[in-house]
């Protein structure tokens, strides 16, 4: 149904020819060929041995398409049949590439080897709905072919990524990560959890009133994580110091900064003032052993160093929130 509301003039597989059957498989082999070489080339720069299986990956789908050209040339002549995936009902079309800017390198190797199963079934069904003995020859070896593409995929990355540029790639993997998610949540669920402390204990103290707190609490972490998140987005494309994409890191340092700083305003939703403040204490206590221990497994940060830092910082903002909101 859906796939009829996006495509009203789509067809069913069945209802195709041998001629459009051909060149269904010469536009996706093309597009295949094309997601291939432009991941390739995206991976270039950072990741150059994986680059160089996609390359080869690609030539393999382009020595698909020249042969299914030529049959179709033989067969009906120069002019192909501008039917594409998205034509055809029951068909998934391709991400476009640059939502795989998304995807961790795994994320990526994975989304080649089910194009290639994707492209298996399809020549497995394409040579059931043909006749001509040409035709069915050639879609079911493309079929045998695209099935053994995961073992070829597998010799050229054996062949492209020996140990030292696995280790490589690993290492950069993990930097990306490291620079995209962790530094800029990290500073956010710091700020977060550490900057709300003060408004949030000032406001319990000073009202001894739960939900009146919660509101401060709330709106202190809201307004903290929108801050943050456009500073962070606004400091850095990525483009020049390598730290990823600047909607990535806006997005982390957001989030963990509303996060932070929600963790100990939710407790003021139980309406006993004393257990409130106590739940609180509780999740800042955890909040800050969280960053301090964050802060050890991705800075290499010594533990309790982190903690003493961390811990004391808080402990001061803390104070100084209680002071304020009792005098």
């Amino acid at each position: 149904m859906l796939s009829r509301l996006l495509h009203p003039n789509s067809r069913e597989f069945s209802s195709l020819d041998e001629r459009e059957i051909l060149s269904l498989a010469v536009a996706a082999e093309e597009e295949d060929g094309a997601i291939y070489a432009e991941i390739a080339t995206k991976l270039r720069d950072t990741y150059p041995a994986s680059a160089k299986v996609f390359e080869g990956m690609s030539a393999e789908e382009d020595g698909h398409r020249r042969r299914l050209l030529d049959l179709y040339v033989e067969k009906f002549g120069p002019r192909l049949v501008p039917i594409r995936r998205e034509h055809v009902r029951g068909f998934l079309a391709r991400k476009p590439v640059w939502l795989m800017e998304t995807m961790t390198l795994e994320q990526v190797r994975q989304l080649a080897w089910e194009m290639e199963a994707g492209a298996a079934s399809f020549y497995d069904a394409a040579a059931g709905r043909t006749t001509d003995v040409a035709v069915r020859k050639l879609l079911g070896d493309l079929a045998v072919e695209e099935r053994g593409h995961a073992n070829a995929a597998d010799r050229l990355e054996a062949k492209a990524l020996g140990p030292e540029e696995r280790a490589a790639e690993k290492s950069e993997e993990h930097r990306q990560f490291v620079l995209t998610y962790v530094q800029p949540g990290l500073a956010g669920l710091m700020d977060g959890s550490v900057s709300t402390l003060a408004p949030v204990f000032a406001a319990a103290f000073a009202t001894g009133d739960t939900w009146q707190t919660f509101l401060v609490g709330l709106a202190a972490a809201v307004g903290a994580g929108i801050s943050m998140g456009f500073t962070e987005a606004a400091s850095d494309d990525g483009k020049l110091t390598g730290r990823g994409s600047p909607l990535k890191r806006g997005l982390a340092a957001g989030v963990m900064t509303a996060l932070g700083g929600l963790g100990h305003a939710l407790p003021y939703l139980i309406h006993d003032f004393n257990t409130a403040t106590a739940v609180a204490a509780v999740v800042v206590v955890i909040e800050l052993w969280s960053i301090a221990y964050i802060q050890q497994r991705y800075m290499q940060t010594p533990f309790w160093r982190a903690a003493l830092q961390v811990v004391l910082g808080g402990a001061l903002v803390f104070a100084a929130g209680v002071l304020i909101g009792s005098a």
